[in-house]
C-alpha cells in the first residue's frame, strides 16, 4: 500500500497541537486522518490537484467517484458552488452542522475529482475536531472515510493509522460509527436522495 508523506514526529499531547500539525501538513499537500461525527476521515486540500491525486492513490478509490468536502462558513461555500436555491438553503439551515451532504451546482474550474455531473458535494460537520481542522487550514478539505476502498470505515484512530501508516492522525477518540452522512442532490426546488444515511429521508424528494 502506498505510504503517506512523512509525518511530523515530535510527541504531541494535546488535540490542539495535533490540529496545528495536521493543518500544516495539508498546506504541504499531504493527506491526514481526522475524526468526524460518523467515522474517521481522510483530509486533503480540496483545491490542490496533486494532493487529491495522492489521496486517490492512498485510498485506491475509483476515479469515477468524486470526493465530498467539509467546509465551515459562507465564504468557503461561495468559493465552491455556483448557486444555492431556497430549498438548498433551507436544508442547510435545518441540518448543518450535521451529517447531511448536499450536492449543489459546482463553480467552473474546480478540480475534476470534486465534480460529478456538474455538482459538488459538501457539508458542515458538527464534530469539534473536524471543524477546528477546517478552520485552522482555512479552506475546504476532503471528507472521504479513512479506509482503503472496499474496507470498513475506521471508528478508531488506531484503525485508521494501521491502514495509512505515516499519515498524521488527529486522535479525537472513538467516533460513533453507525450510518454515513446522507447524500442529497438539489436541483432548484427538487431534492434527490442519492444515499440514505444518518439523516433519515423517507422518499426521493423531501
Amino acid at each position: 500500500m502506498p505510504k503517506c508523506a512523512p509525518a511530523i514526529r515530535e510527541p504531541r499531547v494535546k488535540v490542539e497541537a495535533e490540529i496545528r500539525d495536521a493543518a500544516a501538513a495539508l498546506v504541504r499537500g499531504e493527506v491526514v486522518v481526522y475524526p468526524t461525527e460518523t467515522f474517521y476521515g481522510l483530509a486533503a486540500d480540496a483545491l490542490d490537484v496533486a494532493a487529491l491525486a495522492r489521496l486517490w492513490q492512498l485510498k485506491g478509490r475509483g476515479a469515477d467517484k468524486a470526493f465530498s468536502l467539509l467546509i465551515v462558513g459562507e465564504a468557503m461555500l461561495a468559493r465552491l458552488v455556483a448557486e444555492i436555491s431556497p430549498r438548498a438553503r433551507a436544508l442547510m439551515t435545518a441540518h448543518w452542522p450535521g451529517a447531511l451532504t448536499i450536492a449543489l451546482p459546482a463553480r467552473p474550474g474546480l478540480p475534476a475529482p470534486l465534480v460529478a455531473d456538474g455538482f459538488i458535494a459538501l457539508r458542515e460537520s458538527p464534530h469539534p475536531v473536524a471543524r477546528a481542522l477546517v478552520s485552522a487550514f482555512g479552506g475546504p478539505i476532503t471528507a472521504t472515510s479513512a479506509n482503503p476502498a472496499g474496507a470498513a470505515p475506521a471508528r478508531r484512530a488506531a484503525e485508521a493509522r494501521a491502514s495509512f501508516p505515516g499519515c498524521i492522525v488527529v486522535d479525537g477518540g472513538d467516533t460513533p460509527g453507525g450510518l454515513p452522512s446522507t447524500l442529497v442532490r438539489v436541483r432548484g426546488a427538487d431534492v434527490e436522495v442519492l444515499r440514505q444515511g444518518a439523516v433519515r429521508v423517507d422518499g426521493p424528494v423531501i
